[in-house]
């Protein structure tokens, strides 16, 4: 299979100290790959080495062949990105915001079908801080859809959704990964790793405590679920005690 993302011995340290420690890995194309840790275990500083916006000490990082910091403006063509925190101008409204990020790219879909398949088509003429926490993630995630992107990165995707608009997001996200779509995304939610994911790395203090299917996860070990074997990979310590 094709890679998508190449990491090779990411390094990146704060005041000396390893947020991400020597890792590896591949996506492949039309994959969705799930990067996973507790808080604190460097899949931030990961997405931001993959993403450019920070600068590895060591290792190596390529997206569709290309450095993320040196080839970053013909990156940006290509490549989609949902935070779970985002800026936007003060009062500017959904249809306004969308229309600003399709002014960005070459190519871009037409904001108003995806504002459609996210049920936001009501909101268009309302202020973006007006929305509601559900809708504001649901409009992220159409943002970072908009440039027709050939991989993806979400962040935390359905944080904020109820139960129905969690199923919605992803049966879209699946019908796009079919169509040839890369996503990278992480979750601290495990069912929907299980709906999502072809594949995960667990981090844990900065290195790759686990990689593989979330099928090959349980049956590392002695767990009845996925999440069983999330916890004892990521949070051993207090996984260890829970079970005591």
């Amino acid at each position: 299979m094709n890679d998508v993302v190449h990491v090779r011995d990411l390094v990146k340290t704060y005041g000396g100290v390893p947020a991400v420690d020597g890792i590896g890995f591949d996506v492949a194309i039309g994959e969705t790959f799930g990067l996973l840790g507790a808080n604190g275990a460097g899949k931030t500083t990961t997405l931001e080495c993959l993403l450019g916006v920070s600068r590895p000490d060591a290792g190596s990082v390529t997206i569709l062949g290309l450095d993320p910091r040196t080839r970053r403006k013909e990156l940006f063509q290509r490549v989609g990105v949902q935070f779970q925190e985002a800026r936007y101008q003060d009062k500017i409204t959904v249809d306004e915001l969308c229309r600003a990020t399709r002014a960005l790219y070459r190519e871009a879909d037409d904001p108003a079908k995806l504002l459609a398949r996210f049920s936001l088509t009501e909101v268009r003429k309302q202020a973006v801080e007006s929305l509601s926490g559900g809708q504001r993630q649901r409009l992220f995630v159409v943002l970072a859809l908009i440039p027709r992107p050939e991989v993806v990165f979400l962040d935390e995707l359905t944080t904020g959704l109820d139960v129905k608009a969690r199923r919605d997001v992803w049966n879209l996200l699946d019908e796009m990964r079919q169509q040839g779509m890369t996503i990278v995304l992480t979750s601290h939610f495990m069912d929907e790793v299980e709906a999502l994911c072809d594949r995960v790395i667990i981090l844990r203090k900065g290195r790759i405590v686990f990689e593989g299917t979330v099928a090959e996860a349980v049956a590392s070990g002695p767990f009845a679920s996925f999440e069983d074997a999330y916890l004892a990979y990521a949070e051993p310590a207090e996984h260890a005690e829970s079970v005591e």
